[in-house]
């Protein structure tokens, strides 16, 4: 069970690894902590991720203005992109072209 939730955590965060701004590290580091309870190598690898996201989070802290600006940026990009996507109908234009 710890497993399955860590590796959701983890796959969570590095789906959003497409958007700007440090809203990756956190899914992936609530799952590195899962997984650090069961085995060895990912409390190393836990570890590792602490002090980075430390490290980010002290950037956004440091630079308030251009985080959220960035941040926000890519979510309003994702945004539009989802409603371009929906709006052209291309998912079902895709699936017609590989006869899905």
């Amino acid at each position: 069970m710890i497993l399955v939730a860590g590796l959701v955590c983890i796959a969570g965060g590095l789906a959003l690894s497409v958007l700007p701004g440090p809203l990756t590290i956190p899914p992936v580091l609530l799952g590195l902590w899962l997984w650090s309870t069961e085995f060895a190598w990912a409390q190393r690898l836990f570890q590792s991720a602490a002090v980075k996201g430390r490290e980010a989070w002290r950037h956004a802290r440091k630079h308030p203005v251009s985080s959220t600006t960035i941040t926000a940026g890519g979510l309003l990009m994702v945004v539009a992109g989802v409603w371009t996507l929906q709006r052209l109908d291309v998912v079902s234009t895709v699936r017609a072209a590989v006869g899905a």
